[in-house]
Order: structure tokens, then sequence, then C-alpha cells
């Protein structure tokens, strides 16, 4: 069993979502799809009922925060509910996109982070340019969950892991020009990471030109092993413990 923890392989993303997801179940992928609005949180859920291999993780992103009404609100904590569903996300800020709206940015994070403490879920949490905020809110709350797409340094990881932070790690490790992430990746061990692709984005270096899915995953864990001298094996059977701890799928 592989874990994807991070993809968008919903329709309204990839024209082919159901058929990268029966090619992932074949491989024993399982694979956490994550909503950011109401209408990618309904097509997480339904498929998350239909296919064994997908685990729903719901909630509403940076985009929304300008937007977002109490209605919004009531409705995912009701949906946080359901079965399938295994952690809040995604769920974040990013100043690098936009900064203008910082304070209801820091708002909807907020009210996503309560959601989370409420049913006791955890959350997989979008942070670019905007690490302190982001580490001194998680701070102020009672949950644990994944730093997806995590681009800061080994020594702020370690921080996030003090309190039961995992690192999400997807293409870019595999990218000629990413030493950062790879230097971050050796400064923090295989006992912190979680597998990710962020489907259909952040292809690795040996599918840039193409659309990412989860059946990427194999680039990811030939470079983490690479990178930390240890097995494939080894790479997948730690990042899966991972995920099933944290997510507990």
């Amino acid at each position: 069993m592989i874990v994807d923890t991070h993809c968008h392989i919903y329709n309204s993303e990839m024209e082919n979502a159901e058929d990268i997801i029966n090619k992932a179940a074949e491989r024993d992928i399982h694979m956490i799809l994550n909503g950011t609005d109401p209408q990618s949180n309904m097509e997480v859920l339904e498929l998350s009922s239909k296919y064994d291999n997908v685990h729903a993780a719901l909630g509403y992103l940076y985009q929304f925060a300008d937007d977002v009404t109490e209605e919004d609100i009531a409705l995912l904590d009701s949906q946080l509910n359901e079965d399938n569903v295994v952690a809040v996300g995604e769920i974040g800020l990013d100043y690098y996109h936009t900064k203008d709206n910082k304070d209801s940015q820091k708002e909807l994070f907020e009210s996503m982070l309560c959601l989370a403490e409420k049913h006791a879920l955890p959350v997989i949490v979008h942070s670019r340019k905007s690490m302190q905020d982001t580490f001194d809110m998680l701070k102020e709350h009672d949950v644990k969950g994944s730093m997806h797409c995590y681009q800061g340094s080994a020594e702020m990881a370690r921080e996030f892991a003090k309190f039961g932070f995992y690192i999400g790690v997807g293409g870019p490790v595999t990218h000629a020009n990413n030493k950062k992430v790879r230097r971050m990746v050796s400064g923090i061990g295989i006992n912190n990471i979680l597998l990710e692709t962020d489907s259909p984005y952040l292809s690795p270096e040996q599918r840039r030109r193409e659309k990412n899915t989860s059946l990427n995953l194999k680039y990811i864990i030939e470079k983490l092993a690479d990178e930390l001298d240890i097995d494939e094996d080894r790479v997948i059977e730690i990042t899966t413990d991972n995920a099933k701890n944290l997510f507990k799928i």
C-alpha cells in the first residue's frame, strides 16, 4: 500500500479522474483527495463513497476567503461528519498570490482550524510566503496534520514536527533546480515525511510536460530513497505508516 496524501483528482480538475483512480487501485495506491471549495468538496465526497482507495479531505482554501458565508461554513461542518472524511484540507494561507486580504485569509483559516478541533480531524495545510503566520496560528490549536508542498527550512520543519505535523513531499523534490527541498528532506529524515503529488499539478521532473497523477509517486519514492540512502521499500513502508498514523486509514 502506498498513500498519496494530497491530490485533486476529480472531474473539475481532471477529465479522466476516475480512470486514474482505477489505475491507482490496481497498484494498491490510496489517495486522499483534497477539496478547496463547495464544488470540489462535493466531488471528493462522491468519489470517496464510490472507491475504496479514495479518502476525503474537505476544506476552503485561501481563494475562497473573500466569499465564504456562514452557510458555507455550516455546510462544511455538516459534511465533516461523513464516514469517509479523514482530514480538513486543503486549507491555509498564501501571500504569494495575494496579500491584500491577509485578514480575511486568517479569519477563514481560523474557522477551518476550529472545525478540525471540533471534529477531531487532522489538517492539510497550504502555506506560501506565509510560514510564520501559519506556524503561529497552528500553535494556538490542538491539531495535527500535514504541511503540504512545504517550502521552508529543515529547522522550521522540525518545529512543526514537535506539535504533530508531517512534511508533505512531492514532485518538486525531483526537480533538478530544487536543491532546497532535497536539503530539507535530508535534514528531517523519512520518519517525518508523507508522500503527495498535488495532482494534476507539480509533476515530477520525468513528467514535467504532463498533468501529474498519483501514478507518479514512484519518481518521488525513488528520489527520496536516493537522497536518504535507504531502500525504496523502506520509503514506502515508513511513509505509509506515517499516513495511517495521521489519517487513521
